[in-house]
């Protein structure tokens, strides 16, 4: 392989390796955000990971480079290094912002509509077809029966054969048809 193939190729797994790291998710936390005790650290980036930016709002405060996400992320810490429980955090911080902070809202009677949405949309959606098909069923069994002839129409079909001449069949570009 010449220099310019091998350069080729080193310049397109390159480019390659930059375009899949860009698929990655950038965590937005800085060095000066990351506490001493990893133990205390791992709690505070699993709180994170279930708080949404109320900035961007389709991310959680980890992914998040807005300084109201660096803001709770901090608050985030200062509380477990204060002593709070994780449940305690969350509490605090849902008691400060509204149910809304949380990625994944907790089940709870005022929430039981959105919680309960997906499984009668189903249901409601199931219902609907087995409707629609019966509805399609009903509508061909009663097509089979549409044309069949009244004994008025019958009698009268037969008296038009019979002045024909009994001739019952079809004949294509016969005078009449």
């Amino acid at each position: 392989m010449n220099v310019r193939g091998r350069s080729a190729i080193g310049l397109c797994a390159a480019l390659l390796f930059v375009m899949l790291t860009g698929l990655l998710p950038a965590k937005a936390l800085t060095p000066d955000e990351i506490l001493p005790d990893p133990v205390l650290e791992q709690r505070a980036r699993e709180l994170s990971a279930k708080l949404r930016c109320m900035v961007c709002q389709n991310q959680s405060i980890d992914d998040s480079d807005a300084p109201l996400a660096k803001d709770l992320r901090i608050l985030v810490r200062e509380r477990l290094v204060d002593g709070d429980s994780d449940a305690d955090v969350l509490n605090y911080i849902v008691s400060r912002y509204g149910e809304f902070v949380l990625l994944e809202p907790r089940f709870a009677w005022h929430t039981a509509l959105l919680w309960a949405t997906i499984p009668l949309a189903l249901v409601l959606g199931g219902y609907l077809a087995y409707r629609s098909m019966g509805a399609r069923r009903r509508e061909a069994e009663e097509g089979d029966h549409q044309f069949e002839l009244t004994a008025a129409e019958q009698e009268r079909l037969e008296r038009l054969l019979d002045a024909q001449g009994g001739d019952d069949t079809y004949h294509p570009g016969k005078p009449g048809d």
